[in-house]
């Protein structure tokens, strides 16, 4: 038994990765410029880089292993950790940072109890914070969202809240309210 997963499990997990990494090189192809479309579709299917999937990738294309960790790690739409049920994006463009971006942000790792350099997801799994460079809805700064929901002009207690509805609907715990 390997992480709480009988061995066989975990060969079929790698088995089925395989196939899939197998069928996108054939869809996409093998050369150096297939790397974003491969891990592309990796993300796609596994909501983050799973270190074997690009093992896989480079082992079955003339892309090597360095040179897919550089462009993972270049370009921001990658993960190399998997994301909580939920993702909070935290707007920090220029109208969102003059208006308090980073207090905000503060103010909702401290709400969910993330803290600790490169941590981002709650220690459960349900919510994970990002960054972006912009939302979009500059009239509305500070602004997040939820999933899908936009909330803006924001302070920390009204985020809070916000993250409080948001979980008593998805049945999640905001670590505050415990």
């Amino acid at each position: 038994i390997e992480n709480g997963k009988k061995k066989d499990d975990v060969c079929k997990c790698q088995e089925k990765m395989h196939d899939l990494v197998i069928k996108w090189i054939r869809k996409i192809g093998q050369d150096q410029s297939a790397a974003i479309p491969l891990l592309q579709e990796l993300q796609s299917h596994y909501g983050y880089l799973p270190s074997e999937g690009m093992k896989m990738i480079a082992a079955n294309t003339k892309i090597t292993p360095s040179q897919l960790f550089g462009v993972a790690t270049f370009y921001a739409q990658f993960r190399l950790k998997p994301i909580g049920r939920h993702l909070i994006k935290m707007c920090h463009g220029t109208a969102c940072h003059v208006s308090g971006a980073e207090r905000l942000s503060t103010s909702v790792n401290n709400s969910l109890k993330i803290t600790g350099e490169g941590n981002d997801t709650t220690y459960d799994g349900s919510y994970t914070i990002e960054k972006v460079a912009c939302l979009g809805c500059c009239s509305l700064a500070p602004v997040m969202t939820i999933d899908d929901e936009v909330h803006g002009n924001l302070t920390g207690p009204m985020a809070h809240k916000a993250l409080k509805k948001h979980a008593d609907k998805h049945q999640e715990k905001i670590m505050n309210d415990q």
